[in-house]
């Protein structure tokens, strides 16, 4: 057989490496070696490496090529400096840098972006942005994307945004990088507002961005916008793979739209495991426990692995529905069956699971043995069980354990606070209070949200800056009084303050919640269902009127609280009552 000359050797190390056969690479560039010492196999071998995230061996290779005098080109520190950011090496990058200087390649674009990439990679973006200042002329698109995205990586938004709208041209990798950085760091509004400055600017979004403004409409529960991105995919004939398909199928759940997710999921030619815990997850917190534990099934039957997250959704389905005994089985099953070491979130759960159900000294047992040491989370999730289940002596004794362990928690103390305005002791509701105080610590307001033609509202508790509250307020009266009918009477019980019923009933009625139902039944005409999301548990007073408010005015209403929805129809809710 002909012997292959140096250039087509190159070429074949060149394909191999884009193939993923590094070993066949690796024959061919030492074959090269044994008879020639061309700058080009090498330069070939160390972007193989690199291009196969195989950063250590690229690395060494090119120590060896600089060792055995092989001269470097602009190629080769390139692909080196490239595997020094794969695994943030950034002292590695900086000698790479430093020969380049020195051999006279440091002025090539390519050699720029890779620096800039490495630097801000590294967290090191003053040294990116002054590689950056000096490109001058040179710049090209890839160096202003670089630089943008090393600003979000490193959460410097406001120096993003001002490169961003600075770029002299922007391309979708620009629009879509900075929409992602905004939803990585929870600006979801930002991120939203931006997808539509795009869609002005008639640029063609791509996946990343997709996902990441579903994810936005998700945290944000603006159903709208994330059906209207659904059909945009759909009407474009976008490509849709597991990760955007799983995206949509996670934000149609989350915003207690079940039929819709499970179209998406159904519709999937491939589901890894994340697509499986997204519906397993979705359907026990749209109260669909049953159903959640059959997808559970069906996921095994596909031969789908299951992962520590399969379990807290299997687990969470469970602690939803108070299923103790099944709770138990998935519990064991996931140690001796799956193999899968339970972590602290696993505990927790199981530890509500039995707190909620009732068997307050099983869960407390279960924490004290417990293989690591329990967080405040489990903690936390017996405290809550005592209130529930008014065990006021245990209570107090979690608690004060509690605001020992994390003082500036606003959570605890109220819990705290509340187990003590149970029994009316409102000597030791100051007590907390004062405690509370003297750490700074400030109660979080409830805060509820609804999306009304394509806008979303955010409503606090006893909340009178909303443009419309003259005509919220006459609505809440008519509520009151049809609920008066129904023989509705506030849970008073709930308000842990020292003062008059009337000044309780107030204060009831004016929860977030309450006025964003309220909100809905003004602007969202039937049979559209009023959809609100809220940042703390819904209290047992508007879990109530919420019921009686579906009944009375025939809606459909979900809420999403801070650990499930409730789906009121009828006059009766998803979770039976028990959440």
């Amino acid at each position: 057989m002909p012997e292959r000359n140096t250039i087509a050797s190159n070429s074949m190390i060149v394909l191999f490496g884009r193939k993923g056969c590094v070993e066949k690479a690796r024959q061919i560039f030492d074959e090269v070696r044994r008879k020639d010492t061309d700058m080009v196999s090498w330069s070939a071998m160390v972007s193989c490496y690199e291009q196969n995230e195989m950063c250590e061996e690229a690395l060494g290779l090119f120590v060896e090529m600089k060792a055995g005098g092989v001269a470097v080109d602009e190629v080769v520190v390139v692909s080196a400096v490239s595997a020094c950011s794969r695994i943030l090496n950034v002292e590695m990058g900086r000698l790479v840098h430093g020969l380049a200087v020195k051999v006279g390649v440091e002025d090539y674009v390519s050699f720029k972006n890779a620096l800039i990439h490495l630097y801000s990679s590294c967290g090191e973006t003053a040294d990116a942005r002054r590689i950056f200042d000096d490109g001058g002329v040179l710049l090209d698109q890839i160096s202003w994307n670089s630089m943008i995205s090393g600003y979000l990586r490193c959460g410097s938004i406001e120096d993003a945004e001002m490169l961003f709208y600075s770029m002299p041209e922007k391309d979708v990798v620009s629009w879509s990088a900075m929409i992602s950085g905004y939803a990585q760091h929870e600006r979801f509004s930002e991120a939203l507002a931006l997808f539509q400055e795009m869609q002005l600017h008639g640029v063609r979004p791509d996946e990343t961005a997709l996902v990441s403004v579903i994810s936005a409409c998700t945290h944000l529960a603006a159903l709208d916008l994330g059906k209207w991105i659904h059909a945009y995919i759909s009407k474009n004939k976008l490509q849709v793979n597991v990760i955007l398909s799983t995206t949509l199928t996670d934000m149609y759940m989350k915003c207690g739209c079940v039929e819709n997710a499970l179209e998406v999921f159904y519709a999937m030619e491939e589901k890894g495991v994340s697509t499986w815990n997204a519906v397993i997850l979705g359907l026990a917190m749209n109260g669909l426990v049953e159903q959640s534990l059959n997808m559970f099934a069906d996921m095994k039957k596909t031969r789908t692995l299951p992962n520590e997250i399969t379990f807290m959704g299997v687990l969470g389905a469970c602690r939803h529905m108070g299923f103790v005994d099944e709770g138990r089985h998935y519990f064991s099953s996931m140690i001796h069956e799956h193999k899968i070491e339970p972590n602290i979130k696993h505990y927790g759960c199981m530890v509500d699971l039995l707190g909620r159900a009732g068997l307050l000294k099983e869960a407390e047992e279960l924490i004290e043995s417990m293989p690591m040491a329990p967080d405040v989370a489990t903690w936390g999730a017996l405290l809550g069980a005592c209130r529930k289940h008014h065990n006021n002596e245990m209570g107090e004794r979690v608690g004060r354990k509690l605001i020992q362990l994390q003082p500036d928690h606003d959570g605890f103390h109220v819990l705290l606070s509340n187990i003590y305005a149970s029994k009316g002791n409102w000597g030791n509701v100051l007590e907390i209070r004062g405690i509370m105080a003297q750490h700074g610590v400030v109660k979080t307001p409830g805060c509820s949200m609804i999306e009304a033609n394509g806008i979303v509202h955010e409503f606090l508790a006893g909340d009178k800056t909303h443009p419309q509250i003259n005509d919220i307020e006459h609505m809440l009266d008519v509520v009151a009084a049809k609920l008066k009918i129904e023989g509705y009477v506030p849970t008073t019980s709930e308000v842990s303050l020292d003062i008059d019923e009337e000044e309780k009933e107030t204060a009831l009625f004016r929860h977030s919640e309450k006025l964003a139902v309220t909100f809905g039944l003004i602007t969202i005409a039937p049979p559209t269902p009023i959809r609100v999301m809220k940042n703390l548990r819904i209290c047992n007073d508007c879990h109530t009127v919420v019921k009686l408010i579906s009944k009375v005015f025939d809606r459909e209403i979900v809420v999403r609280d801070r650990h499930r929805f409730h789906h009121f129809k009828h006059g009766a809710c998803s979770c039976m009552d028990f959440w």
